[in-house]
């Protein structure tokens, strides 16, 4: 899936994300961007199996969680990169918008989930995905993202049965041309010595 750059996209519960730029060199592709949080706003709990994430904070306070850990704060001119494999989340913990850059790499189909999911967020209320989007792009994509705020039982024993339903409903005709997920073979899980660990940077 090509997309024209920028690329900004809402998800209705206080999150912008712009796509600025898509680069490509020998070491391999990397995907940049910039963000817009509103005060309390921020993805839940979630894990990218593959991808490094980093975010540098240009304005505002961001509060950054790992799971089983204390919750830290970074201010103008910080920054926090989260490993692949690494469970975290990150909020504007201030009371004005929390502006950051940030780059992702390896891409694969960052940038497709999170339009799709934003676009399902904003549809449903600003709240949460539908539930038929939640349990295609969470199987589809199982490969790469997991959201950790949504229980086992729900992905184990509730989504299959969406998922056929939704089938059968005719749900996912707007998911045609979806790109192909990593196969599995392709993933590097994080060794158990990087889990619960956040590196931390400080502009000069």
């Amino acid at each position: 899936m090509q997309y024209q750059h920028p690329h900004t996209i809402t998800n209705g519960a206080g999150e912008l994300l712009t796509f600025t730029r898509l680069v490509k060199d020998p070491t391999g592709e990397w995907l940049e961007g910039e963000n817009l949080v509103q005060p309390n706003s921020g993805p839940p709990m979630h894990v990218h199996h593959i991808q490094d994430e980093h975010l540098s904070v240009v304005q505002g306070k961001m509060g950054v969680q790992l799971l089983g850990e204390a919750p830290k704060y970074f201010g103008p001119g910080e920054g926090a990169t989260f490993k692949a494999g690494v469970p975290h989340k990150f909020w504007n913990a201030g009371t004005e918008p929390l502006v950051c850059t940030a780059w992702v790499k390896p891409v694969y189909n960052m940038e497709y989930f999170l339009t799709e999911l934003f676009k399902s967020i904003e549809a449903n209320g600003g709240k949460r995905p539908g539930i038929f989007d939640a349990a295609y792009l969470l199987n589809r994509y199982r490969s790469e993202f997991d959201m950790l705020s949504i229980p086992n039982f729900v992905k184990k024993v509730v989504f299959p049965v969406v998922l056929f339903f939704g089938k059968l409903l005719g749900k996912y005709t707007k998911f045609e041309g979806a790109p192909e997920p990593v196969p599995f073979d392709q993933t590097q899980p994080t060794p158990q010595s990087l889990r619960n660990n956040i590196e931390v940077e400080v502009a000069s």
